[in-house]
């Protein structure tokens, strides 16, 4: 059997010979039937399309995931199933779950997973990574190129990537869902979707070679929204021993309560403020079309249910009460330059409004005389507080008696001729953490949706973090041979671990003014 060579360069392990050839032999048996998978090129078993719950149509819309209907045959796991319902980018730019020549198709019926592993015996009980997509609640899927798990497989671990409802499907609470749920609860279907997934891989994970006790779950935006709602959430305790949030929290990409159950229920203001028609019987809204509840119906995204997520996570971790697993957390230097320009006048009105009597002091250190200079100080407060976030986190978790890893990512990707240079903006890490340069840009513009050819530094770097993310997953622990060392997180006078060769960190200054507007924010729940 051939096993991957490695050299280190640079003190970056290098992959030398990627070519390791997988045995798990077909079919393997799961709980509820057998399925036969495929492998690729470099030897990796992938097995696609593997349903994880019944299909959450007709009366099973907006209901907890149900047991998957047990099949006789060997199922063939060689092609990727429907995505969940959302939006194609359109002109403005490219979903790439979507919008590609090979997208799959978008349908309610998408519950399924896929899974890639090198290992050549069940008996292996390799480390477990369960990726949790972003796309803002609305969009992305496990089957999206850039989470394609091969390269990470080919490191040691069992990587799991899932679909979960989206939008008005996966985030839609209704006073008749709580009253029926026996939870008295209604909304966050998505996260009961990543529970049944992990419940998933407690029970048949091994059967790929994959350990059930060494199970990490990783995500960003949105999806390290829900990874961090996972570590706070009592249903997902003892699902997973390790967690990494990537640009993103409980409070999700800038601080603010959490919505409530309540608030959700009600719906949403029409366009300049109309109010909006009361919500229709569950009955009738479950009879509407997918299209129809496409167009009447919007999701609140990850709320206070008061059963997944019992209460204002800001609160129970503040108090102790979230999982006590080890986390590797973190975002981007230019985590802003994805947004749209501001004004001045736009900026200073949304300081004030936001912050109050603490507004001018803001203003000292994120200032408006110009348009231009408020677009900077739009796009700098957007990186500091996401930073501020997750110092938040890692200082929770370690207080809990856990180990914390906080980064900050400053490598600025390549990019195509005449395509906008976005630098290491809100998604730039993802195809290093996956060691996949070659997909489509996760926020492309329409025009030009690749990057440029991945340099040899590029993809040297890949592997570096690539190697972080796996060691974690191992051990809990992003260091090992080879690479450069990663303190542990401490206090709160803790630095991050830059990821990039620009040594840029965000301004303690800047953090303390957070710290004392979370303060306040806190003080006045």
């Amino acid at each position: 059997m051939t096993r991957p060579l490695h050299a280190i360069v640079a003190g970056v392990i290098v992959a030398a010979s990627a070519v390791t050839p997988a045995a798990i032999p077909d079919p393997v048996r799961l709980d509820s039937g057998s399925v036969a998978g495929l492998t690729t090129a470099g030897g990796v078993r992938v097995f696609k399309g593997i349903p994880f719950a019944a299909p959450p149509i007709g009366p099973l819309r907006w209901k907890a995931p149900q047991p998957v209907n047990k099949w006789d045959d060997v199922r063939k796991a060689d092609q990727f199933s429907s995505v969940c319902v959302q939006p194609s980018g359109g002109r403005a730019r490219l979903n790439v779950s979507v919008d590609l020549p090979d997208s799959p198709k978008t349908s309610e019926d998408c519950l399924y997973l896929n899974v890639w592993t090198a290992a050549v015996s069940p008996s292996e009980r390799r480390p477990v990574m369960v990726w949790i997509f972003g796309g803002a609640y609305t969009e992305g899927a496990g089957s999206s190129p850039h989470n394609d798990g091969e390269a990470l497989a080919r490191k040691g671990v069992v990587v799991v990537t899932f679909n979960y409802r989206l939008g008005p499907f996966g985030f839609f609470s209704h006073p008749e869902l709580t009253q029926e749920s026996g939870h008295n609860a209604s909304g966050n279907y998505a996260l009961m979707d990543a529970i049944a997934t992990l419940r998933w891989v407690r029970t048949n994970i091994a059967a790929f070679g994959g350990d059930p006790r060494s199970v990490t779950i990783f995500g960003e935006s949105a999806g390290s929204s829900m990874s961090a709602g996972l570590v706070g959430s009592p249903e997902a305790r003892n699902l997973f021993q390790h967690a990494i949030s990537e640009s993103g929290a409980w409070m999700g990409l800038s601080m603010a309560p959490m919505r409530t159950r309540a608030a959700a229920e009600q719906p949403a203001a029409g366009r300049g403020g109309a109010a909006a028609p009361p919500l229709a019987a569950l009955a009738e809204l479950r009879a509407r079309s997918t299209e129809e509840v496409t167009r009447t119906l919007r999701g609140a995204g990850m709320i206070v249910d008061g059963w997944i997520i019992p209460e204002d996570l800001s609160i129970a971790f503040a108090q102790g009460r979230q999982n006590g697993v080890d986390v590797l957390v973190g975002s981007n230097k230019d985590e802003g330059t994805f947004a749209g320009p501001t004004t001045a006048a736009q900026w200073i009105a949304r300081v004030r409004g936001r912050w109050g009597d603490l507004a001018d002091e803001y203003l000292k250190l994120y200032p408006a005389g110009s348009d231009a200079e408020a677009g900077a100080s739009s796009q700098m407060a957007f990186r500091d507080e996401m930073a501020w976030h997750m110092r938040v986190y890692s200082e929770l978790q370690t207080k809990r008696g856990k180990r914390a890893y906080w980064y900050f990512f400053t490598h600025e990707p390549p990019v195509a001729p005449g395509t906008r240079d976005l630098k290491a903006t809100h998604t730039a890490e993802i195809p290093y953490v996956f060691n996949n340069l070659a997909p489509p840009r996760v926020f492309p513009d329409a025009s030009s949706p690749a990057l440029a050819v991945a340099s040899p530094r590029d993809r040297a770097f890949a592997e570096t973090i690539s190697s972080y993310w796996v060691n974690f997953a191992r051990k809990g622990d992003p260091n090992g041979s080879g690479l450069p060392a990663w303190p542990a997180f401490r206090d709160r006078g803790s630095r991050p671990m830059v990821l990039g060769d620009i040594k840029e960190t965000p301004d303690p200054a800047r953090l303390a003014l957070y710290d004392a507007l979370y303060a306040k924010q806190v003080a006045t729940k």
